[in-house]
């Protein structure tokens, strides 16, 4: 193979690198805003259903917030429950000895690992073909359950 072929494979492979890493980026900012749950279209695998929720993605300059507000109704009392995690692209923030969570980019999906007095929490968000927002919620002892968001 002559040196005029090496070298146009080699800069078609570092431009196919190129384009995959700036199409990967723009990927991450699309999460980015406040989507709003669809309980009817969730999948609560037989757990208390949540009546009303939002999640809100801000990921710029490789810090990730994740902001969560969901509200649950028993039959006797309503919870309600807001939760924020915010650091660096795969980093751990550690609360008190009990809780620490990590938030990372896990190819095309947001990644936020939550351990509360040794129980680990995961939770995976990805963009779907209709422009929604999967949140794939996966709790020791529980069946994984699957949330369902819209852009608001």
């Amino acid at each position: 193979m002559s040196k005029r072929k090496i070298s146009a494979a080699i800069a078609a492979a570092a431009l196919t690198v190129c384009l995959a890493v700036s199409a990967f980026a723009r990927d991450h900012t699309a999460m980015n805003g406040t989507w709003t749950l669809l309980s009817a279209k969730s999948d609560f695998a037989g757990q208390p259903v949540v009546q009303t929720g939002t999640v809100t993605i801000a990921a710029r300059d490789g810090v990730i917030i994740v902001t969560r507000h969901f509200v649950y109704t028993s039959a006797t009392e309503t919870f309600f429950y807001n939760d924020m995690t915010d650091a660096e692209n795969n980093d751990t923030i550690h609360s008190g000895k009990d809780l620490k969570s990590k938030t990372r980019w896990a190819g095309d999906s947001l990644e936020v690992k939550t351990t509360r007095s040794g129980a680990t929490t995961v939770e995976s968000y990805t963009l779907t073909a209709d422009g929604s927002l999967t949140d794939r919620v996966e709790r020791p002892d529980r069946k994984p359950i699957t949330l369902i968001f819209e852009r608001k």
